[in-house]
C-alpha cells in the first residue's frame, strides 16, 4: 500500500499560508485555534525537535509562555534517536512507599551509557504535588512515572530534546512572578484630600533655571561600534568545515543545502543503509545548531525545513527497511 506524502512547508511563504490554513480548521487544539502566528512558531519549534507539523501542533503545549513537549512525545522523540539502545519505566513499592524509575540506554561507539532517574511518592509530597486536583489525584502512578521519565530523558538526550521539558512537568511549576495585578481601590467613597485647598502656582521656568545650575552635566560616551559577524561555516556530519567561508547568510544557506544535496547522493550512490544515512544527517544537525540560531528567522526556517524534509524521508525508508 502506497503512502501519502507528508504535507510540509519548505520555505517562509508557504510556512506562513500553511499556518494560516491551519489556524482555521476544527481539528487543532483551541490554542492554536485563529491564531497562524502561533502555529508557526510551534511548527518551527517541532522542525528544531524533528517532529512533522501536525505532530507539532498536537504534542507542544506552551505553558507559563514556554514551550514544552509531552511526555509521550519526548519519549518518541528519543526512541527515535539512532544513539538511543533502549528505554525501561517501572514502579516499586506500595502506598506511599511507591517509587517510579526511568531508565535510558544511549549508544557511545561501543560504550553504552545508562542514566537512571526516580520519583518517589515522598517527593511529590516534598513538593506539594500529592493530593493536588487533577491528575495528581486521578493518575497519580502515571505523574510519579511521567516525572521520573522527564527527569531521565532530558539527563540522557538533552540534545535530542534541546532543553524542553515536559508539559506534565511545566504544568505543576508555579505562574511566574511580576504578572500585573489590578491595584485599582475598591472603596467608592470621596477621597477626604480632594476637599484640601489647591496648591500655590509654581514658576516652573524659575525651578529648571535653578536646577540647571546645580546639575552636572556628563558627557555622552560614543556608543560601542557594531561588531561585525563571524564568518560563516557549514560542517559536515564530523564537525569539520564544508568548503569555505560564506560571506553573509544567503550564500551559507545555499552552501548548506548543496551540501545536503551531496550527501543525498553519496546516499544512493553508495547505497548506504537509511538508519546509518538518518544518523549522519543527524550529527550534522547538531554541529550547525549555533551558526543557523545566527540566522534571519526566514532564511532559518528554510534551511532547517530543507534538513528536515531530507531526515523524514529517510526515517520512512527505514521504517519501510524495518518492516
Amino acid at each position: 500500500m502506497s503512502k501519502l506524502p507528508t504535507l510540509a512547508p519548505t520555505n517562509m511563504t508557504e510556512a506562513m499560508e500553511f499556518s494560516k490554513m491551519i489556524s482555521q480548521s476544527g481539528m487543532v487544539p483551541g490554542a492554536y485555534k485563529g491564531k497562524p502566528q502561533d502555529v508557526l512558531v510551534a511548527i518551527q519549534w517541532g522542525y528544531e525537535l524533528g517532529l512533522q507539523p501536525l505532530q507539532a501542533l498536537q504534542n507542544i503545549a506552551v505553558i507559563n509562555g514556554k514551550p514544552s513537549v509531552y511526555g509521550d512525545a519526548a519519549l518518541a522523540l528519543v526512541k527515535n534517536d539512532p544513539r538511543c539502545a533502549g528505554v525501561k519505566e517501572w514502579i516499586d513499592g506500595e502506598g506511599d512507599s511507591r517509587v517510579a524509575h526511568c531508565l535510558v540506554k544511549r549508544r557511545y561507539a561501543e560504550e553504552i551509557e545508562e542514566t537512571e532517574r526516580t520519583f518517589s511518592v515522598a517527593d511529590a509530597k516534598k513538593a506539594r504535588l500529592w493530593g493536588k486536583q487533577g491528575p495528581w489525584t486521578s493518575y497519580a502512578e502515571r505523574m510519579l512515572a511521567m516525572r521520573a521519565r522527564g527527569f531521565a530523558l532530558r539527563d540522557a538526550f538533552p540534545d535530542a530534546l534541546k532543553g524542553v521539558i515536559t508539559a506534565e512537568e511545566a504544568q505543576d511549576y508555579p505562574a511566574e512572578k511580576g504578572a500585573a495585578k489590578d491595584i485599582t481601590p475598591s472603596f467608592t467613597h470621596a477621597n477626604p484630600l480632594d476637599n484640601l485647598p489647591p496648591p500655590p502656582p509654581v514658576d516652573d521656568y524659575a525651578e529648571y533655571q535653578q536646577a540647571e545650575e546645580i546639575i552636572e552635566v556628563i558627557p555622552e560616551e560614543p556608543p560601542e561600534p557594531i561588531k561585525a559577524p563571524q564568518a560563516w561555516r557549514v560542517f559536515n556530519h564530523q564537525g569539520d568545515q564544508y568548503k569555505s567561508d560564506y560571506a553573509d547568510e544567503s550564500a551559507y544557506s545555499d552552501g548548506f543545502t548543496t551540501m545536503l544535496d551531496v550527501y543525498e547522493k553519496k546516499f544512493k550512490a553508495s547505497e548506504i543503509d537509511p538508519s546509518e544515512a538518518l544518523a549522519m544527517l543527524h550529527q550534522i544537525r547538531d554541529h550547525n545548531l549555533d551558526t543557523m540560531g545566527q540566522m534571519d528567522a526566514v532564511k532559518r526556517l528554510h534551511v532547517s525545513g530543507y534538513l528536515n524534509t531530507k531526515m523524514s524521508r529517510l526515517e520512512k525508508e527505514a521504517g519501510s527497511a524495518a518492516d
